[in-house]
């Protein structure tokens, strides 16, 4: 088994949306925001290699959406999932499997491209893999999450005959090297995997911990569906990758890829910070 990171570049979000409740002074110190009070975040992906299969975890928001769209979030940065699948010697049709832990726009946009009036999957070759829980709650929106479920991102992978369903059971089996928990706080059964890689587990944190700066337990989005039972998951799940020594992998931090935790007297707290390439 091999683990790739996989950029594709980075967007800006509301500082005060990505911390909730937590006062600027204090999160300004570990995500300083622009002079619109916009905060930058990575879209940082994963590419497994598990015997013949290459999986792919998450897609970034992709560039099918229009101009007016793309205005709110500020994309820049260099990288694209081209470039990043190109420089480890690969082409998305390589990619057997795309994992998609939630079907929010800055997640699935790349699942999908838009060629002249169609709208395919950007991964011909690939079959995408979501859980019907998460899937019937994307298709049919409460008012104050439908802006995140983009139907362009969604219904063109059903509609290829390349969706399949995991069942939504805690730490159900993917592959031999992956399992997958779920969490409920972000977004309904948000699927997180775990990887067991080189004598370590590494845990997919997607959108439970954003960034280092969220470590701190009441440190939860406003974007969240369910903030109470985020700060719960968040307990279970980062008391549980202590004691385990989790390497936690992060999807949105802009400048750190994989930490570990240690237990202070303020609680869980950051370890170490490193690439995933040093592991």
């Amino acid at each position: 088994m091999n683990l790739h990171t996989i950029d594709t570049g980075f967007f800006k979000l509301d500082g005060g949306a990505m911390f909730g409740v937590v006062p600027k002074s204090i999160w300004n110190k570990t995500n300083p925001a622009d002079d619109n009070n916009l905060c930058t975040w990575a879209m940082r992906c994963l590419l497994i290699e598990d015997g013949k299969r290459l999986i792919l975890v998450d897609t970034g928001i992709g560039n099918k959406q229009d101009e007016k769209f793309f205005s709110h979030y500020y994309l820049h940065g260099d990288a694209t999932m081209d470039k990043s699948l190109a420089a480890k010697g690969l082409h998305r049709d390589d990619i057997t499997d795309v994992f998609l832990t939630h079907l929010h726009f800055d997640h699935v946009g790349g699942a999908v491209v838009r060629d002249g009036d169609k709208l395919l999957p950007a991964f011909k070759n690939a079959t995408y893999w979501s859980n019907q829980k998460h899937w019937d709650w994307a298709i049919y929106p409460n008012e104050r999450e439908k802006a995140s479920f983009l139907k362009d991102n969604i219904l063109p992978i059903q509609e290829s005959g390349q969706l399949k369903f995991i069942d939504s059971k805690d730490d159900v089996t993917f592959t031999e090297n992956i399992s997958v928990k779920f969490a409920y706080g972000h977004t309904e059964a948000m699927m997180l995997p775990l990887i067991n890689y080189k004598g370590r587990q590494i845990l997919y944190m997607a959108d439970l911990l954003p960034s280092v700066g969220h470590l701190p337990l009441p440190y939860v989005m406003a974007y969240d569906m369910f903030p109470l039972k985020t700060l719960t998951e968040k307990k279970i799940i980062l008391t549980g990758a202590l004691e385990k020594e989790y390497i936690l992998y992060l999807e949105h931090d802009p400048v750190n890829e994989c930490c570990t935790l240690i237990q202070t007297e303020k609680g869980i707290r950051l370890n170490e910070t490193f690439n995933l390439n040093l592991i």
